[in-house]
């Protein structure tokens, strides 16, 4: 499985070479997301593989790099351009990269 770490992602997302895709919960985006280009939402309780994008490739992003890994895990089996970032937003919160919340000061939930 390929394997980003947050540094990284943030700068292909910046770059607008690839697009993220955080799979936590509704609550853990609401506490606190990656604020970077690019970035979307899509639960993995409700997760929509039609809203993946055919032309770009693709960090998965999760808390802890579990949750992502095991997605980025299946989708690379289908041929896809996909990878993990290692550690998960808490590993962004670490590095000290930008991060976005609906209300009050962002946290990893």
């Amino acid at each position: 499985m390929q394997e980003v770490t947050a540094n990284q992602a943030f700068e292909r997302l910046a770059a607008g070479e690839a697009i993220g895709i955080d799979v936590r919960e509704d609550f853990e985006w609401q506490a606190g997301r990656a604020d970077a280009p690019n970035m979307v939402f899509n639960p993995l309780s409700n997760f929509d593989p039609a809203k993946l994008p055919p032309d770009k490739p693709i960090i998965f992003i999760c808390r802890s790099g579990n949750r992502s890994g095991q997605v980025t895990e299946h989708l690379s089996s289908f041929g896809l351009d996909v990878s993990n970032m290692s550690g998960g937003m808490q590993s962004w919160e670490a590095a000290g990269l930008p991060m976005a919340a609906d209300a009050g000061d962002p946290y990893v939930a």
